[in-house]
């Protein structure tokens, strides 16, 4: 997965992610609104065929977008060993 960062403020951040869905985005976007100081997390296709996803991230004074963007994504890798685990645990039939 390739990140390019269009835009990197204090408290806003734009970047684009090559080659990602709607399924990733939602996923990251989702997560974000977890993050203590979030105050937009969203993303745009403007074309599913030949465009990447945008990803608008904007915080509170209390919280760098990076740092935040960080948070969400260390929480979700997290989900998904919790998940790996619990699915391991099922017996085969």
């Amino acid at each position: 997965m390739e990140l390019n960062i269009i835009e990197d403020k204090k408290t806003r951040m734009v970047f684009e992610l090559v080659g990602e869905d709607h399924t990733f985005c939602n996923v990251l976007t989702k997560e974000l609104w977890n993050v203590k100081g979030i105050k937009i997390a969203a993303y745009n296709i403007e074309h599913p065929l030949v465009s990447n996803p945008k990803i608008i991230l904007e915080t509170d004074s209390s919280m760098q977008p990076k740092k935040a963007l960080k948070n969400a994504v260390l929480a979700l890798e997290k989900k998904n060993k919790d998940f790996i685990t619990k699915f391991k645990r099922i017996p085969a039939k």
